[in-house]
Formats: structure tokens, C-alpha cells, sequence
């Protein structure tokens, strides 16, 4: 079997006393859908933020494609880049327009030229029907339209993995399938 794109070795957190896992190990395979459900406050969003060196770990180890992540690495700013992260509640910045929020991490971070991010852009928008969105800001979206627009920006910057933080718990049900579909 080939390697894993995640591995997660004997993983602990713990906020102070309160620990909120203990020896997790896991390792996703490319092409691979991983799903984790539990109750609120179990901590299935501190170990995807732990993935993404967002929370600092007490034990254990997170490697992508065999490389350590850990908030200490020199190459830190450039694992979370293979590493995309879609929140709950959207995380778009209300002064930009839904194309300045899709454009700016693969400009700024990755310097790529505007031209080939904003075609890229573009043509997800319209594959998800937002085309016409694109010069709106976020407070003129539906909630699953801002959703949809983070995962947008989120797959433009060609992440290697994606993680998903209950991103249809706050909309509406009708909102959830469309939001799903562009998961998918």
C-alpha cells in the first residue's frame, strides 16, 4: 500500500486538566474520505485545528506525506498550504468581494499571478452557479453561498488535503445539500 498522505501517531491534547483525546493514531490514504462523529464537544474540531498546527498537541505526532507538522517547523507557513481548512462559520473577510477573498491567499501566500488565480476563480465560481457573485460581498450571500464561496477559496490554493469543520451545521436544510454537492 502506498504511504499516507496523514498520519497521526498516538496523539494527546489537553486544555489545562481537561484532556480532550488521548493516543490517536490514524493514517488517510490518498483518495480517502474520512469522517469524525461524535457529540458536541468531543473534540472533533480541536483535532482538525491539531492537524493544521492551529492547537498545540501534548503528545504525539502529525506528519503529511511523512513530514512533521508541529507549530516549532521552519516550514510551517508552507505545510498549512497543502493543507486546506473550511470553518463553520465561513471565516470570509466582509471588506472584500467574494472574488478579493478567493484571490488573495494563492496571490499573497503562494505569489501566483492574479490573471491565472482569478480565471481559476472564475471557472469554479461558475461551476457552482456563483459566477454572477463574484463582485458581491459576503453580508449579500446566503449562508450556503459563503460557505460554498470558502470552499471555493480553499481549493484554490490546491491543497493536498482538505478539512471540513462541520461546514453545514449553520445553514438551513435546503442550503446543506448545495453546500454538500460542491464537497463533493
Amino acid at each position: 500500500m502506498a504511504e499516507p498522505v496523514l498520519t497521526i501517531e498516538h496523539l494527546t491534547k489537553r486544555f489545562g486538566d481537561l484532556e480532550v483525546f488521548r493516543d490517536i493514531s490514524l493514517d488517510i490514504h490518498e483518495g480517502e474520505v474520512i469522517v469524525i462523529v461524535g457529540p458536541s464537544g468531543c473534540g472533533k474540531s480541536t483535532l482538525l485545528r491539531c492537524i493544521n498546527a492551529l492547537e498545540e498537541i501534548q503528545g504525539g505526532e502529525i506528519r503529511l506525506r511523512g513530514e512533521l507538522i508541529s507549530k516549532d517547523s521552519k516550514h510551517l507557513a508552507e505545510m498549512r498550504q497543502k493543507i486546506g481548512m473550511v470553518f463553520q462559520n465561513y471565516e470570509l473577510f466582509p471588506h472584500k468581494t467574494v472574488l478579493d477573498n478567493i484571490l488573495l491567499a494563492p496571490m499573497k501566500v503562494q505569489k501566483r499571478p492574479k490573471n491565472e488565480v482569478k480565471e481559476e476563480a472564475i471557472a469554479m465560481l461558475a461551476r457552482i452557479g456563483l459566477e454572477e457573485k463574484a463582485d458581491s460581498f459576503p453580508r449579500q450571500l446566503s449562508g450556503g453561498q459563503k460557505q460554498r464561496v470558502a470552499i471555493i477559496r480553499a481549493l484554490c490554493m490546491h491543497p493536498e488535503i482538505l478539512l471540513f469543520d462541520e461546514v453545514t451545521a449553520a445553514l438551513d436544510p435546503e442550503m446543506v445539500r448545495e453546500v454538500l454537492e460542491v464537497i463533493l
